[in-house]
C-alpha cells in the first residue's frame, strides 16, 4: 500500500458479540449485536455508516449487514479470502476512505459454527465434484485444514527438529493469557503435559494444537486520521498494511509449505509504518494451530528460519514473557467462531488503547497483526499504532 497512506485512517471502535455458544442467535444477528457496540465505542451511530464491509455465510454478506441494520451505504465490500478477510477489510476502508467513497466503514463478522455444529462459516468454498478441490483433494480424503497443517508440522520437526512440546508451549501461552481474559472461553489452566496427553487430531496435531470451535462476532469501525480526533475514544492508527495472494483453496501450488508469503507482507508493513520488529510491543497472529504461531513469527522475522521451537520456549509467549503474543487467549483459548482476523485486530486496538486489566501489556504502543487466508493462499498484515 502506498506509503504516503500511513496514519491516514484510524480504527476508533471494537466490539465482540456474545462468545462461545450463543444458541438462538443467527450469525447476521451476532454480527448486528458487535456492530452497534462497535460503533457506540466510537461514540458513533447508525446513520454516520456509509461504508459496509462484511463477510459471513452469505455470499452477499455487505448487502445483508447493510439491510439487517437498516443502512443505506454508498460503498459495500464482501470480498471474502478466509481468515484474514477483516483484515483486508481495514485495508479497502483505508483504500475507499482515502478516495472519497466512504467516511465511515463498518467492518463486521459473525458465526455460529458451534451452535450449528459444523464448519460452516466464512463460506468456506463448497465442495462440489465439478470444483478444484472436488476433483483433485477430496478423492485424496484430506480434512482440510487440519490435515495441511498437520503436515506442515510434520515437515518442521522433519526439518528443523522442532518437537510436539514446543507446539504444546504455544498452547500453553495462550491458555495463560486467556485465564486474564474474562471474556476468553476456555479459562482453566493447562500444562504441557495436558495439552500432550490430549488425543491425536492429525499427529503430530493434537486436540489443544488446534482452536477451539464458538460461536461469535465482531466489529470494527474504521475513520479518516481527522474525523477520529473528536471522537470518543484514542484513535488506533494504521501504520503499516500489506496483503499477498497466491493461489486458491488448495494448497498444492506453494514451492514450500515453510515459505508461505508471510515474509513480503512483513517487510513491506514494517517499510510503509517506518518502524522496526524491535519497536513492537505486542503481536497478535491468527493461531488456528499452534504450528501456525510457530511458523508466522519465522517467517514475520521474530526468529529465524527454523528456530521457532526454540524461540517459543519456556514461556517465551506468555504473560512476563519476552514477547507478548495473543493475548486474548487467541483462537486457542479465547475463541474461534470459524475465522478469526476480526478479533486479532481487536484485541490489538485494545492493547494499544490500555484497557485490557490484567493481561495489559505495559506502555503497548505498537502492535503487529498477522492472519492468513484459506490454507496458505493469502497472507495480510497490518501495524498499528497511537
Amino acid at each position: 500500500m502506498n506509503p504516503s497512506l500511513s496514519r491516514s485512517v484510524a480504527i476508533v471502535g471494537v466490539a465482540e458479540s456474545d462468545l462461545g455458544k450463543v444458541p438462538g442467535k443467527s450469525a447476521l444477528e451476532l454480527q448486528g449485536q458487535a456492530a452497534l457496540l462497535a460503533l457506540a465505542d466510537a461514540g458513533l451511530k447508525l446513520a454516520d455508516v456509509d461504508g459496509v464491509f462484511a463477510h459471513t455465510d452469505d455470499r452477499f454478506s455487505s448487502l445483508q449487514v447493510s439491510e439487517f441494520l437498516g443502512l443505506r451505504p454508498r460503498f459495500v465490500d464482501s470480498t471474502n479470502v478466509g481468515g484474514m478477510s477483516n483484515l483486508l477489510h481495514v485495508q479497502r476502508a483505508m483504500a475507499a476512505i482515502a478516495a472519497g467513497m466512504c467516511e465511515v466503514a463498518l467492518i463486521t463478522y459473525g458465526s455460529t459454527q458451534l451452535s450449528d455444529g459444523s464448519r460452516k462459516g466464512g463460506a468456506v468454498a463448497a465442495d462440489l465434484p465439478h470444483t478444484p478441490r472436488g476433483q483433485f483433494i477430496l478423492p485424496y480424503g484430506h480434512l482440510s485444514p487440519i490435515g495441511y497443517y498437520a503436515m506442515v508440522a510434520q515437515l518442521h520437526m522433519h526439518r528443523y527438529g522442532t518437537t510436539p512440546h514446543d507446539l504444546a508451549e504455544v498452547a500453553v501461552a495462550a491458555r495463560r493469557w486467556a485465564q486474564l481474559n474474562p471474556k476468553a472461553y476456555r479459562r482453566e489452566p493447562t500444562s504441557l503435559d495436558e495439552v500432550m496427553a490430549s488425543p491425536l487430531v492429525a499427529e503430530p496435531l493434537r486436540q489443544r494444537d488446534c482452536c477451539l470451535v464458538t460461536d461469535g462476532g465482531g466489529a470494527m469501525v474504521v475513520v479518516s486520521a481527522e474525523r477520529a480526533r473528536d471522537l470518543r475514544q484514542p484513535p488506533v492508527y494504521v501504520l503499516g498494511a500489506a496483503e499477498t495472494h497466491a493461489h486458491h483453496y488448495t494448497p498444492f501450488n506453494t514451492g514450500d509449505w515453510l515459505d508461505t508469503g508471510v515474509a513480503p507482507t512483513a517487510e513491506a508493513a514494517f517499510a510503509m509504518a517506518g518502524v522496526t520488529r524491535e519497536d513492537i510491543d505486542v503481536v497478535q497472529i491468527y493461531d488456528h494451530f499452534t504450528i501456525g504461531v510457530i511458523q508466522s513469527l519465522e517467517e514475520l522475522g521474530f526468529c529465524k528460519r527454523g528456530e521457532g521451537g526454540a524461540f517459543v520456549a519456556d514461556g517465551a509467549l506468555a504473560p512476563g514473557g519476552r514477547l507478548p503474543v495473543n493475548t486474548s487467549g487467541g483462537g486457542l483459548s479465547y475463541g474461534h467462531p470459524g475465522m478469526f482476523g476480526m478479533f486479532v485486530a481487536i484485541e490489538a486496538v485494545r492493547q494499544l488503547r490500555g484497557e485490557c486489566g490484567e493481561r495489559q501489556v505495559p506502555d503497548a504502543r505498537l502492535a503487529l497483526c498477522h492472519a492468513p487466508g484459506l490454507v496458505f493462499s493469502c497472507n495480510t498484515t497490518l501495524i498499528l499504532g497511537v
